[in-house]
């Protein structure tokens, strides 16, 4: 017993100091844990705010805490005196071939947190983009599923969505229709001018501002081209400009304006042809 009371009194300085660096360890992955947690609820709490996909949400705040967690056990090791340049490096080299073996994942789990949080698109959008269309029915954290007019599911990795142009029907209220419309160069021009004004200004479905351009656009080959330019609602834009297309026709079929398509004269001089286009 003597020779115990002896040794702890030699060594009580080494034993304080010891026993101050476990304490400050301890304390450090507490405070360390306690603020992974608060990280943890305001991230989940933002993202909610902003609609931000729940599975996203989850997996930003579970990064985030596992990150700070390894960073304060680092932390409480130094404070040891544990050298932890290796302990880095086995990390490091570890995330580094995980990321090598998961790199067309990790790209679509970066592209599909990029694509929640900027927001581009959302469920019930149409769009197009890598090549593929149709309206938006979920967006996941790997893929985004598409559902195409014909009513078939695609799924297309987020990071071919977010490294191809994307084109958002939906995201505006109104769409502007461009029809060009071409008669021949024997009709009347203003006549058919006149009847275009006319058909655009009878539709209901149609915007008054911004205004419809009705303009000549070009003398073409075999045409002369009209532009014709309304505003309608977006969700009215397919059926407005099957309407207007049945409409312009017949109406130039009763007023005698014959819409032409491309054709080929031939004139013989002898036993010369002349071809006029």
């Amino acid at each position: 017993m003597e020779k115990l009371l002896t040794w702890f009194d030699t060594n009580s300085h080494m034993i304080w100091d010891f026993g101050t660096e476990i304490l400050a360890a301890i304390f450090i992955l507490f405070i360390g844990y306690k603020l992974a947690k608060f990280l943890k609820k305001k991230v989940i709490k933002y993202n909610e705010k902003k609609g931000i996909d729940v599975a996203i949400s989850m997996f930003l705040a579970d990064i985030i805490f596992a990150t700070i967690i390894v960073l304060s056990f680092i932390t409480a090791l130094a404070n040891l005196g544990v050298q932890t340049s290796t302990f880095i490096a086995v990390i490091g080299a570890s995330g580094l071939a995980i990321a090598l073996a998961l790199k067309n994942s990790l790209a679509n789990l970066a592209s599909g947190v990029l694509i929640s949080v900027l927001r581009p698109f959302k469920a019930g959008h149409y769009i197009e983009a890598a090549g593929k269309a149709g309206t938006i029915r979920k967006i996941e954290l790997f893929y985004t599923e598409l559902n195409t007019p014909d009513n078939k599911i695609v799924l297309i990795p987020n990071s071919q969505i977010w490294g191809s142009p994307i084109v958002n029907y939906s995201r505006e209220s109104t769409r502007r229709i461009d029809l060009v419309i071409g008669i021949s160069y024997d009709s009347d021009l203003l006549k058919a001018k006149e009847m275009l004004v006319d058909i655009i200004s009878y539709d209901a479905r149609i915007l008054k501002d911004p205004e419809c351009k009705v303009a000549v656009s070009e003398l073409a080959d075999s045409s002369v081209n009209f532009i014709v330019r309304p505003w309608v609602n977006a969700d009215d834009y397919w059926t407005v400009r099957s309407d207007l297309l049945e409409t312009i026709k017949l109406k130039f079929d009763n007023a005698g304006i014959s819409i032409p398509f491309p054709q080929m004269d031939v004139h013989l001089q002898g036993n010369r042809a002349i071809k006029n286009r």
